[in-house]
């Protein structure tokens, strides 16, 4: 009888962007990079908006809702997550009309599909959004703290682990956005409170991440309630970031995720 495969499936013209990612996952979990979907997939790059064949570890649904801000909004309201206050307007109009209304907040208008902050910029009444932003416009809340962090947890196979926080390290130049990218660090927490975890895990659960792997991003508003900011996961538009100097969490990341792939396919692997 045939043997049945897995792969890293890396395929396509963006998949020069997951190759570091690709054999870093390669070595830790002992499967090769094929360019060609397999029976069992751990999904990278892949151009289509259609699913590859056979399956995906990160479910490929799954996968888009977590790189489209308008659609996290929908589910997260949905399944009644706690996030900050968000909107999905259709017009500038109705934009300029609600930050009229609510004069007490300020508000971030998030590009829907960036990753690490980029595009978001704080909106007051009197900004002109540009004709390219894609619709609809996602609205929310800006929470103003006196530090800025925003919180991390990460989920493989139904277990969350690795629980730390980001910030600007003392005497940097900050961002409203508390993003890797815009200069913040990870620094290692405690254990993560019950009442985070609980909201982390709603996210993750909603956007079919909490079987496979995921992380989700969190923050308390001024009043210390736990909020959720987003989940992400590997594949298609990004990777979850490994870059992180604290303890052994990047190399537990992997770790997990081998462990968990190799258990959902080789029940299912024939001979």
């Amino acid at each position: 009888m045939k043997e049945i495969k897995a792969v890293i499936l890396n395929a396509g013209d963006a998949a020069w962007i997951f190759e570091e990612h690709a054999l870093r996952l390669a070595r830790v979990m002992n499967l090769e990079i094929s360019s060609s979907p397999s029976d069992y997939n751990y999904l990278l790059a892949w151009e289509s908006s259609a699913p590859p064949a056979g399956k995906s570890f990160v479910p490929f649904q799954a996968i888009q809702l977590a790189s489209d801000k308008r659609h996290l909004a929908e589910v997260f309201a949905k399944h009644q997550v706690a996030t900050p206050k968000t909107y999905l307007l259709d017009s500038e109009e109705d934009v300029k009309r609600l930050i009229q209304n609510e004069t007490q907040s300020q508000w971030v208008l998030k590009w829907p599909t960036g990753c690490g902050a980029a595009g978001h910029r704080l909106q007051d009444l009197e900004m002109p959004i540009p004709h390219h932003w894609p619709g609809p416009y996602v609205l929310q809340k800006f929470i103003r703290l006196e530090v800025p962090e925003v919180y991390r947890v990460y989920c493989v196979a139904g277990e969350t682990f690795g629980w730390n926080a980001r910030r600007f390290p003392s005497g940097t130049k900050t961002s409203p956005f508390v993003a890797h990218a815009q200069g913040a660090r990870y620094e290692e927490e405690s254990d993560i409170p019950s009442e985070a975890e609980f909201q982390a895990r709603q996210a993750l659960t909603c956007t079919n991440l909490i079987d496979s792997f995921g992380c989700a991003d969190l923050m308390k508003d001024e009043k210390g309630n736990w909020l959720v900011l987003e989940v992400n996961t590997d594949g298609v538009y990004n990777h979850v970031d490994r870059d992180i100097s604290i303890g052994n969490i990047a190399n537990e990341i992997d770790e997990r995720i081998a462990r968990a792939f190799h258990a959902w396919s080789r029940p299912l692997l024939i001979r």
